[in-house]
C-alpha cells in the first residue's frame, strides 16, 4: 500500500515544526509495517492509495497553496482515501507530552468521517487517563454561571455561521429559560477573539482566565457549537449543550444535551463507551514511529 505525507500542506513548518514531525513520524510507522510510505514536500498531489494532511480544509477556504493542496487531497482523486491529522481533544490539560493528535478518514466530523473506532479497546482510554492525569469525574455543576465557548470566527466548523451572531442568538435563547450570569470564553486561537467579543459586549462576562478548566470550576454548563469544548467538559463532569442544528457532527454528541429550554434541568449520560471511542482516535508519536498507529488504521482502509 502507497501512503503519502503531505509535508506541503502545513503553511508555516518553522512556526510549527510538531505538524511536520506528525508527517514525517507517520511515514515511519508506514514504512516500518511493510507498506511504502512518502513524506511529500511539493504542493502537488500524486497518485496513492491514502493521502495524509495536517489540517482540514472547506468548500469557502481562501485560495492559498497550502489549502489547495489540501482541498485536491481530500477530494480523493488522487488516491483512495484520505487520513486527517486534527487536534487533541485531551488538549484542555495543557499537558504537551506525549504528542498525541486525533484521526480520521475521509472528513472531519463524525458523521462523515471513519475515527477508527469500531471496536473500542478500553486500555487505550487507560492509557490516556494515566497520560493526562485525568478520568472521568461525577456529574456534577460546580457553579452558577452558564459557561459559553465560543469558536473559531471563520473557520470550517461552523459551516461560514458568524461567530458574534451565534454568540447573540444563543444569548437570547437562553435568556427565555434562565437568568443565570453568562461568562463567554472565546476561542484560544482565535487572535481577534478578545478584540471582537469586547467590541460586541453583551450581557455577559468575558472570560480572562488561561485555562478553560479554571471557567469549569465556576460554571453550571457549558454551551459550544460543536467543537473540543464540549468533550472537555463531559469528561470534567459538566453538563454540555450542543446548538448546532446536526447536533450528531459534534464530538461531544452521545453525551450532550442539545435543546436549551433544559437548561436548568440537564440530563446526564454513561459516558464509557463514548469516551473509550474518542481514546481509539488518538495516537501519539511513538505510536506513530513504531507503526502502531498505522497498524491499527490500516484495517479500516
Amino acid at each position: 500500500m502507497k501512503v503519502v505525507a503531505y509535508l506541503g500542506g502545513v503553511p508555516n513548518p518553522r512556526k510549527a515544526p510538531h505538524k511536520v514531525e506528525v508527517l514525517r513520524r507517520f511515514v515511519d510507522g508506514v514504512n516500518r509495517c511493510g507498506d511504502t510510505g512518502i513524506a511529500w514536500g511539493e504542493r502537488s498531489p500524486v497518485q496513492a492509495d491514502v493521502g495524509v494532511i495536517q489540517g482540514w480544509v472547506h468548500e469557502g477556504s481562501a485560495s492559498v497553496p497550502h489549502l489547495q493542496l489540501r482541498k485536491n487531497v481530500a477530494k480523493n482523486t488522487y488516491n483512495k482515501h484520505t487520513i486527517i491529522v486534527d487536534s487533541n481533544l485531551f488538549n484542555y490539560t495543557g499537558i504537551i507530552e506525549p504528542h498525541y493528535s486525533r484521526y480520521s478518514m475521509d472528513g472531519i466530523f463524525p458523521t462523515t468521517g471513519n475515527y477508527f473506532w469500531d471496536d473500542p479497546d478500553p486500555a487505550r482510554w487507560k492509557q490516556i487517563q494515566r497520560d493526562y492525569n485525568i478520568s472521568l469525574k461525577d456529574w456534577k455543576p460546580r457553579g452558577d454561571n452558564i459557561l459559553i465557548c465560543t469558536q473559531r470566527n471563520g473557520g470550517w466548523s461552523m459551516s461560514g455561521f458568524d461567530v458574534v451572531d451565534w454568540l447573540k442568538q444563543t444569548v437570547a435563547n437562553i435568556r427565555k429559560y434562565t437568568d443565570r450570569p453568562i461568562v463567554v470564553r472565546g476561542h484560544p486561537g482565535d487572535k481577534g477573539a478578545q478584540e471582537y467579543l469586547s467590541k460586541n459586549q453583551g450581557p455577559w462576562e468575558i472570560s480572562t482566565s488561561s485555562s478553560i478548566v479554571d471557567d469549569f470550576n465556576r460554571a453550571w454548563c457549558v454551551v459550544n457549537y460543536n467543537s473540543s469544548p464540549g468533550v472537555a467538559a463531559a469528561i470534567e463532569g459538566l453538563p454540555v449543550f450542543i446548538t448546532d442544528p446536526n447536533p450528531s457532527r459534534s464530538q461531544a454528541y452521545p453525551v450532550a444535551n442539545t435543546k436549551l429550554n433544559t437548561i436548568e434541568n440537564p440530563a446526564y449520560f454513561d459516558r464509557q463507551q463514548w469516551i473509550e471511542r474518542i481514546a481509539m482516535s488518538h495516537w501519539h508519536f511513538d505510536e506513530l514511529s513504531n507503526g502502531s498507529a498505522w497498524a491499527h488504521m490500516r484495517k479500516y482502509v
